[in-house]
């Protein structure tokens, strides 16, 4: 990669988060992302020293936060490191955006846990973000600095595309997905449906009725991420009892929390294709389960944004479509 058009030489750094990730993505761009010394102390206090020159160059540092909070702690600290080093500029790649759900004040008393992270990693000293599918768009708007966001959809619809299911219904989980499924049913080609529900509590959810027709069909449930499963079980289970033949689902994040393997293993579903923002142990994964990863898209995005070109032309869906 020529470096002569971008701010100072290019470094890549990363946590521990989701360090496979990392790596790959270091391999596409030939650069290493082994640059920082990362420990705890014995009473888990968290260390970070940038091993590498810092000073004039554009820093990239790789890093979700997704659980636990450790994660978004040690990022902060990396881009400490890097300010204190003198970087020019600093870039977080986050591709999994931790607390991205506590977005709005929706009950009395609480807190908006996305703007606060935003505000985090900005005090930090970082100068850019970019990320991949935000659990909402306004997120961006938390933050007072460039927000490049990005998009799984043409990594998943690939995948789907090369598997050319026949009668295939796109569904949303929820009418907040719907947007994102009618993205997914225009580039396959398919129909659309979208699932009616309740949540009698957090992480739970009662499917009231399906908005589509679905029977015989290959059903796709599209949805940003799968927690606990709790959603997509159901949704899976709806579409099955009202005739689908096969019942594929997708999800950009994968967290599987609690007994969400358990719960996607019992139900009826052909498969569950999923990306590598957030690292899967590998004790939680089973059968039926695809990983895609995003290394190449987001090492593309990086390149664009390390030389000073368009990253909105080569990755963005437009609002008709996300």
């Amino acid at each position: 990669m020529d470096e002569t058009f971008g701010r100072g030489p290019l470094l890549l750094l990363s946590g521990r988060a989701n360090k496979p990730l990392a790596e790959e993505i270091g391999k596409v761009l030939k650069k290493s992302v082994n640059g920082a010394l990362i420990h705890n102390f014995a009473d888990g206090e968290i260390f970070v020293r940038i091993d590498e020159n810092a000073r004039g160059r554009d820093v990239f540092i790789i890093q979700s936060t997704n659980a636990p909070s450790d994660n978004i702690m040690e990022l902060l600290l990396l881009i400490d490191a890097a300010k204190r080093a003198s970087a020019a500029r600093i870039t977080t790649v986050i591709p999994y955006y931790g607390y991205g759900r506590q977005d709005r004040k929706d009950q009395p008393r609480v807190a908006i846990g996305a703007k606060l992270t935003a505000d985090l990693v900005e005090t930090a000293g970082a100068g850019r973000i970019l990320g991949i599918d935000f659990h909402q768009h306004q997120i961006q708007g938390f933050f007072d600095i460039p927000v490049d966001h990005l998009y799984a959809a043409p990594v998943l619809t690939k995948y789907f595309q090369d598997k050319a299911l026949e009668d295939l219904v796109v569904v949303s989980p929820d009418v907040g997905s719907a947007k994102m499924a009618r993205g997914f049913a225009r580039r396959l080609n398919a129909s659309f449906a979208i699932i009616d529900k309740r949540r009698p509590a957090p992480n739970e959810s009662e499917v009231l009725n399906v908005v589509g027709d679905v029977a015989g069909s290959n059903c796709l449930i599209t949805d940003d991420m799968v927690d606990t499963a709790g959603t997509m079980v159901s949704a899976v289970r709806a579409l099955k009892d009202r005739g689908a033949f096969a019942v594929y689902a997708c999800a950009t994040h994968a967290l599987l929390s609690g007994s969400a393997p358990e719960r996607l293993s019992a139900a009826p579903l052909t498969e569950l294709v999923v990306t590598n923002t957030v690292q899967i142990p590998e004790e939680r994964k089973f059968e039926g389960l695809k990983v895609l990863s995003i290394a190449t898209l987001l090492a593309r995005a990086i390149e664009h944004i390390h030389l000073n070109e368009s990253v909105s032309q080569l990755f963005e869906v437009s609002d008709n479509e996300a």
